[in-house]
C-alpha cells in the first residue's frame, strides 16, 4: 500500500478522494471526498508534526530530538502552521534594555545562567 498524497504532483493543488473501499467486507463509497487539513502537509512537515505531538508540544525537546536551534524548530512550526492555512501571531521579543538588564543581573551573581537563558529565550 501506497500513502495517500495530498497535493497534485502535476499542478500542486489540493486532491481529492473519490472511491473508498473496505479491504474486510468488499463495501465501497464512491464520491467527492475530503481528504483533511494534515494532507496539505509535506511528508517532511507530517514527520515534524508527529515528532512534535511525540515530544508533547515541546520546542525544547524537539530541539534535543531533532539537534537543532530553537529558532529552526521556530521555523518549521511557522511553516507547518502556514501550511495548514493558519496566521501566526509576532512572537514577543526581549527588549535591547531587559536583555541588558538580565545579562547585568547575571554578571551580578543575582541570577543563575539557566535563569538568565530562560528570562533571554521565547517561551514554549
Amino acid at each position: 500500500m501506497y500513502p495517500v498524497v495530498g497535493k497534485c504532483p502535476v499542478c500542486g493543488e489540493t486532491m481529492n478522494v473519490t472511491r473508498l473501499h473496505c479491504r474486510h467486507c468488499d463495501a465501497a463509497l464512491e464520491g467527492q471526498f475530503s481528504l483533511g487539513p494534515f494532507y496539505r502537509l509535506s511528508a517532511e512537515q507530517q514527520l515534524f508534526v508527529e515528532n512534535f505531538v511525540r515530544c508533547e508540544g515541546k520546542i525544547t525537546r524537539m530541539q534535543e530530538e531533532m539537534g537543532l536551534s530553537y529558532p529552526a524548530v521556530r521555523a518549521r512550526l511557522t511553516d507547518v502552521i502556514h501550511a495548514l492555512g493558519y496566521e501566526v501571531e509576532e512572537e514577543p521579543t526581549v527588549s535591547p534594555a531587559q536583555r541588558q538588564a538580565v545579562l547585568s543581573d547575571l554578571a551580578d551573581g543575582k541570577i543563575s545562567p539557566e535563569e538568565a537563558l530562560r528570562l533571554l529565550q521565547p517561551g514554549d
